[in-house]
């Protein structure tokens, strides 16, 4: 929320470039507590993540159970031919950043065609809360700054192929764990602990607040494990 606030604040003065690096982070943490949501690992009943999903949905577009329904998938199939989220995993930088824009629609493409009845109850709302409010933002109200933040949000959407997908499991395949990870705190930090995927494909229930400490506990368990790093 305060990344939230203070990019809408900044936006309001016309300060576009600090307001695009605080619209990432909220992104960001966005991306992290939804992903928690998708694991339903925020210690709470599993209504409250769903109903977070819708929230989150809202505020950073699309369906967020549609991308939960592919990423439970992916973690099932990780990196196997019929492992929809992680397609630009197989890619170049340059080719996920430029396939982007076609990343949410075939994730949502994808969950609408394997969703079952409940699931589909709930794409069908978020998508509909979607498409409300950009029609209000649009249509209605008169107000820059929920503009801006709709563009901001729907770029962000486009480059989760890349920053979610292609960094953390890029050169991956035929590993026993396809993914990477990070050692380094400072950059663990500036990427709000989500690049710890390793740990979080060994153990998805535990919940990223949680990771750093997953990851010091593995580094002591197997001294000298060489592991992909993120970067």
């Amino acid at each position: 929320m305060p990344a939230l606030l203070l990019s809408w604040s900044l936006a309001q003065l016309g300060a576009y470039a600090p307001a695009l690096v605080c619209s990432f982070y909220f992104f960001l943490c966005g991306l992290r507590q939804s992903h928690d949501c998708f694991h339903y690992n925020w210690s709470t009943l599993r209504r409250v993540c769903d109903a977070m999903m819708v929230v989150l949905s809202l505020m950073m577009l699309g369906s967020m159970h549609a991308v939960q329904l592919n990423h439970l998938r992916h973690h099932a199939h990780c990196l196997a031919a019929d492992d929809v989220e992680a397609t630009s995993a197989r890619m170049s930088a340059i080719r996920a950043l430029c396939w982007g824009p076609c990343f949410p629609i075939l994730l949502h493409r994808t969950a609408w065609r394997l969703a079952k009845p409940r699931q589909r109850c709930w794409i069908r709302a978020e998508l509909a809360v979607n498409a409300f409010w950009i029609v209000i933002v649009f249509g209605v109200l008169d107000t820059s700054v929920l503009r801006y933040h709709v563009l901001c949000m729907a770029a962000g959407q486009c480059l989760t192929a890349f920053f979610t997908v292609l960094t953390v499991h890029h050169d991956c395949a035929g590993r026993t764990i396809a993914a990477r990870t990070l050692r380094n705190r400072s950059k663990s930090i500036l990427a709000a602990h989500m690049f710890f995927h390793v740990e979080h494909h060994l153990f998805p229930k535990v919940p990223t607040r949680h990771l750093p400490e997953l990851a010091r506990r593995l580094d002591a368990a197997v001294p000298g494990l060489a592991l992909p790093k993120v970067y």
